[in-house]
């Protein structure tokens, strides 16, 4: 792999205690982090770096975050949201599709999209996770617990919270999957045959319920 963030303790300095001040700054730099990564990517993200990035010292960062590793995940965490809030604002654009397929139509691009920024780094984050999972198990842990949500809440609200579950879990792994072959082929037109054929399971799951009341 081409990135590799680098360690750096925090042994010695004492953490923020969550003051709305503190917090306040914790975010504010957390922010100009999180745009740094966005434009420069994972290579060789260090805290001294992300304190280039945020205009202040290695020091400070250790007194708001737990060392460099907990500063990236929160950062890709922020990045995330930023394309799952995309998606949601798509589906209100769209003015509420009716059925679970037509909704994931819709946040399909934003989901995987094209962001330059935003899918770099999220592509990065998930190769640091399977790359290194005991260090970077966390990237991918997040990254289910910030999607499922979102897809959990496309299924029909009739639906039981552990069948929305479960197709929110195929959801996304057809999704992944679908980002991972178009990454390593670059088949676009294979991708996109096999997003038809996932809107089509969706279309007759759906229908299967609705013959089911």
């Amino acid at each position: 792999m081409g990135y590799a963030p680098q360690v750096e303790s925090n042994s010695g300095y004492r953490r923020s205690t969550g003051s709305p001040r503190g917090e306040a700054r914790r975010q504010e730099l957390l922010e100009r982090v999180t745009d740094d990564l966005a434009v420069n990517g994972l290579v060789d993200f260090s805290l001294r770096r992300a304190a280039r990035a945020a205009g202040t010292t290695h020091k400070v960062l250790l007194y708001h975050f737990d060392g460099a590793d907990d500063l990236l995940r929160q950062a890709v965490a922020r990045l995330r949201q930023r394309r799952i809030d995309h998606a949601i604002a798509s589906l209100s654009e769209e003015r509420g599709p009716s059925t679970l397929a037509e909704r994931v139509r819709v946040v399909w691009p934003m989901l995987m999209g094209e962001e330059p920024g935003l899918a770099r780094v999220l592509d990065q984050a998930m190769g640091l996770a399977m790359y290194d999972p005991d260090r970077h198990r966390e990237l991918g842990r997040h990254a289910s617990a910030q999607y499922l949500p979102i897809l959990t809440s496309l299924c029909p609200p009739e639906w039981s919270e552990d069948r929305k579950r479960g197709v929110a879990e195929m959801i996304l792994a057809c999704l992944r999957g679908f980002l991972l072959e178009r990454l390593i082929s670059g088949d676009r037109a294979g991708v996109e045959a096999g997003f038809e054929s996932l809107l089509r399971a969706l279309e007759r799951e759906e229908q299967i319920s609705a013959g089911d009341e």
